[in-house]
């Protein structure tokens, strides 16, 4: 329930999105994280902002600003025409709020939900990306972007440190600063049968001030598709770790949609270093419909104790989770619709649902 718009003016485009599905779902089936101080905190949406030549020479300008039931996020985006066998360069300057789900959350019902843990980030960053021409079946992107994240409360005041009294900054103040290199990597092949597909992210934290953080962070997703007769067989390793400063909320979080099914975000665990792995075959029933089985597992491989205050410890995570299930895929003109009903190592049940808008 709610309201999309798209009006031009001269040569730009503008959509308006607005939604009170989400919020009033909300209200009826569950405990909201903080109180609404404003009628606009009842309103989802978007607003997104095209102009295709800003200053007459092709230049692009992208301005997108999604909110959410808790979370905010600007997206400020400017493109310069370049010849195509060089690299596209894209000036970037976002700032988002959301909570803190996946470190500082706190399971409930045996693993399957977290709850808020009263930490929220407030994240602003400024930079430029440079997009490398796609070769073969190789395509690649660096950036490099100033950071600077402030943890708030859910009443929006800055903080330093936890419900527990443990710092949640690397500096152990109201705020971290940070200039990181960030260098992506893309392989996807495919044909009639099967995909494959592999990325590679390469953070580098560069310390221009003696109290930013050092820090270097990688993380890598494989996935496989291949078709079995009718079904359709997928399976991923996602993996990573990271050396040097750390604060809490750099580490990864274990759990939840995406990840581990059958758990609540971060409720695996959270550590240095993490191993993901997901497997699903899907079949059809229908025309539109499809029926699907799936099995998920990951750990923190140990180093849930090496992060900062040891968050993953504190709220009782187990550090290793498995979660299986089956779901429905329903595709139709509208949208793809899907839900997943998943059992966790603690056979607490857990159901999903998803919706996805097909591309316009």
């Amino acid at each position: 329930m709610g309201a999309q718009k798209s009006i031009h003016a001269g040569k730009a485009k503008i959509d308006v999105n607005v939604d009170f599905t989400h919020k009033l779902c909300a209200a009826l089936m569950l405990q909201p994280f903080r109180n609404s101080g404003s009628p606009l905190e009842l309103v989802i949406g978007s607003l997104c902002i095209k102009h295709p030549n800003l200053f007459g020479k092709s230049e692009k300008l992208d301005v997108l600003w999604d909110k959410g039931l808790y979370d905010s996020n600007i997206l400020i985006t400017y493109r310069k025409p370049r010849p195509e066998w060089l690299a596209q360069q894209s000036f970037v300057v976002q700032h988002s709020v959301s909570p803190e789900i996946g470190v500082h959350g706190l399971p409930d019902d045996n693993f399957s939900r977290s709850g808020s843990g009263g930490v929220n980030l407030s994240r602003l960053s400024a930079g430029l990306d440079l997009s490398e021409p796609a070769s073969s079946n190789w395509s690649s992107k660096t950036s490099i972007k100033f950071e600077h994240i402030r943890p708030v409360s859910d009443e929006g005041q800055s903080i330093n440190r936890d419900t527990h009294g443990f710092p949640v900054t690397c500096s152990g103040g109201y705020n971290d600063s940070m200039v990181v290199v960030k260098q992506e990597s893309r392989y996807a092949k495919a044909n009639d049968r099967s995909f494959s597909q592999f990325s590679l992210q390469i953070e580098q934290g560069v310390p221009i001030l003696s109290k930013w953080l050092i820090f270097n962070r990688f993380k890598f997703v494989a996935s496989r598709g291949l078709k079995l007769g009718p079904a359709f067989l997928l399976t991923s390793l996602t993996g990573g770790s990271i050396v040097g400063d750390i604060a809490p909320y750099q580490a990864f979080a274990i759990g939840g949609l995406g990840s581990v099914r059958g758990y609540g975000e971060g409720a695996v665990g959270c550590g240095r270093s993490c191993l993901v792995a997901n497997s699903e075959l899907t079949f059809p029933l229908s025309q539109m419909l499809d029926g699907a089985v799936f099995l998920d597992c990951g750990s923190d491989l140990g180093s849930g104790r090496h992060v900062p205050g040891n968050p993953a410890l504190r709220h009782g995570k187990p550090g290793n989770g498995i979660g299986f299930g089956y779901g429905l895929r329903f595709k139709s003109q509208l949208g793809h619709f899907q839900v997943d009903y998943a059992v966790n190592a603690f056979q607490q049940r857990t159901v999903y649902f998803g919706f996805s808008n097909l591309p316009s």
